[in-house]
């Protein structure tokens, strides 16, 4: 579709979905995925930069359907009032433009009631007289000395391009520039257009880029997810704390919660599936799960060393003991996001990232869960450690 679209001059088009062009729609007010936006006083300026601006940017990988909404290209003519003309001949410069507003464009003379209705009764020349450029410039004025007067003689007639649709924000003139990213990460993509796009393009004094659409979308839940996934950490780490009354066992969950990160940003590098904030959000979820996997480890290690096992015996002992029900854990989680994981429908290009990490990320957290734990908590645990009072069994028939 590309190639044969590419082939008619002066077409734009977008590949997107119905949803999402909507949203797209709402968010930057142009259809399109990202959109590039000029904001000046001068249309004639505001293309001319918009032009400078795609040509830099049909140079960067990645950027694909570059395409301006052009605001100039609609014919105009425009009539300059000779104020000496109309001076020789004594007409005012009022009584012109009344003339050629009536003789083109119409004036009501009256009104015409049907029912409640009201239809304004309009006068104006017939099509032939009004159609094309030489009978514009013979509309006849009646001058105060009886003398009749072609519009020629009094104003200056040209053709000239004007402006088909003008697109405002905050009250300022804008033109927009749509485009895609493509086989490449979306924040890199648009920071290198946004960096050669400063250095090429000098804008005139008054005039302004914004850079909207998901880029900015993405930019507003980075900066939510750098606040969220610091205070995340820390009440995960606080509640770990309150638990085992241990700074030493929070921090080795802790560190097993990090070290389940490799797993899902090997799983993003191996299905080349580029970091976006589906992606965050499943980083986010696979701390949970780690959390689950690493309590249930420490504490059956814990409680092992209370009933009288070495450090590492205790911990070769919850490693094998405890394989099962964290394989369980984990299968069943990694089995029902294997679908979305695997997608590549419509739609699933918003929930394919969160599944790829997760999985990722449980798989790699199952083998540090069952070798590295055990190995990190044979290392740091000593004799002076806070463990758990023992769990007494109840006698039979309780």
């Amino acid at each position: 579709m590309n190639r044969e679209l590419a082939k008619l001059p002066g077409v734009i088009w977008n590949f997107s979905q119905p949803i999402a062009d909507n949203m797209e729609e709402a968010v930057s007010g142009v259809k399109g995925q990202l959109a590039t936006k000029v904001y000046g006083d001068d249309l004639k300026v505001l293309e001319a930069k918009a032009d400078e601006i795609v040509a830099i940017m049909r140079r960067i990988k990645g950027i694909e359907d570059l395409g301006v909404f052009r605001l100039v290209g609609q014919p105009n003519l425009n009539l300059k009032v000779d104020r000496r003309q109309a001076a020789r001949y004594q007409i005012n410069v009022a009584d012109i433009q009344d003339a050629t507003q009536t003789a083109i464009g119409g004036n009501a003379l009256t009104q015409i009631l049907q029912g409640e209705a009201r239809y304004d009764l309009v006068l104006r020349y017939l099509p032939r007289f009004r159609d094309r450029k030489e009978a514009i410039q013979s509309i006849r004025l009646l001058s105060p000395t009886g003398e009749r007067v072609s519009l020629a003689q009094l104003c200056t007639i040209e053709e000239t391009d004007g402006a088909s649709e003008i697109y405002r924000e905050g009250n300022q003139r804008y033109v927009a520039i749509k485009y895609s990213v493509r086989d490449r990460d979306l924040g890199g993509a648009v920071e290198e257009a946004i960096s050669k796009v400063g250095k090429g393009v000098q804008l005139p004094r008054g005039y302004r880029i914004n850079w909207e659409g998901e880029y900015e979308s993405q930019k507003h839940a980075e900066a939510r997810l750098l606040v969220i996934v610091p205070l995340t950490i820390l009440l995960i780490f606080m509640i770990l704390y309150t638990m085992f009354r241990s700074f030493k066992w929070a921090l080795l969950i802790m560190v097993n919660v990090m070290l389940a990160r490799i797993g899902g940003l090997l799983a993003l590098v191996l299905t080349h599936t580029n970091f976006s904030v589906s992606s965050g959000v499943g980083f986010l979820a696979l701390f949970g799960v780690s959390v689950q996997t690493g309590v249930i480890m420490l504490e059956y290690i814990n409680q092992k060393r209370l009933r009288g096992f070495p450090i590492e015996e205790a911990a070769i002992e919850g490693a094998v003991l405890r394989l099962r029900p964290i394989m369980m854990t984990m299968l069943v989680a990694t089995l029902g996001l294997l679908p979305a994981a695997l997608s590549h429908d419509i739609g699933s290009d918003s929930q394919r990232p969160f599944a790829i990490v997760i999985v990722g990320g449980l798989i790699s957290d199952l083998v540090m869960s069952i070798f590295l734990l055990p190995t990190l908590y044979a290392w740091m645990a000593g004799d002076r450690d806070v463990l758990p009072q023992l769990e007494t069994e109840a006698p039979p028939g309780v």
